[in-house]
């Protein structure tokens, strides 16, 4: 299989696997204040990704795929808001185990992967472009 081909692939996967976390980045985002409508029970649990590398034997290429998502284990912080209707019997809240620095975090280094890809196909194109442009010209 051709080299470029190939490259432009394996940054396609990329890019599929980066938007995949941005995904799961905004899921945790956009629900780190979803509480629980009962006491006791449990908010909204921070999910996570795992990526997986998988070696393609006809193009040796190696791709990025997502091995699985799954919710954080962290504890869920406690804070003290008595009229909630998910407080318990002393007025504290389960609140979700969303830290919105790390998410800000991990989206940005998320959108540098997914750009980083885009840069690989851009100049796999230009490259192919430019043969074609030769092969054209001779």
């Amino acid at each position: 299989m051709d080299p470029l081909l190939t490259s432009m692939k394996v940054a396609a996967s990329g890019l599929g696997a980066q938007s995949e976390r941005l995904r799961i980045v905004s899921e945790n985002m956009a629900n780190a204040q979803s509480t629980a409508s009962t006491p006791g029970a449990d908010p909204f649990q921070r999910k996570t990704i795992t990526f997986a590398a998988e070696l393609d034997r006809t193009s040796g290429g190696s791709f990025v795929n997502v091995s699985s998502i799954a919710n954080d284990q962290t504890a869920f912080p406690l804070e003290y808001l008595p009229g909630h209707e998910a407080a318990d019997e002393n007025g504290y809240v389960r609140m979700p185990n969303v830290n919105m620095l790390i998410e800000m975090a991990d989206m940005r280094e998320a959108n540098r992967g997914y750009d980083a890809n885009l840069q690989v196909i851009k100049q796999a194109r230009e490259l192919i472009s430019m043969t074609i442009d030769l092969m054209r010209s001779t």
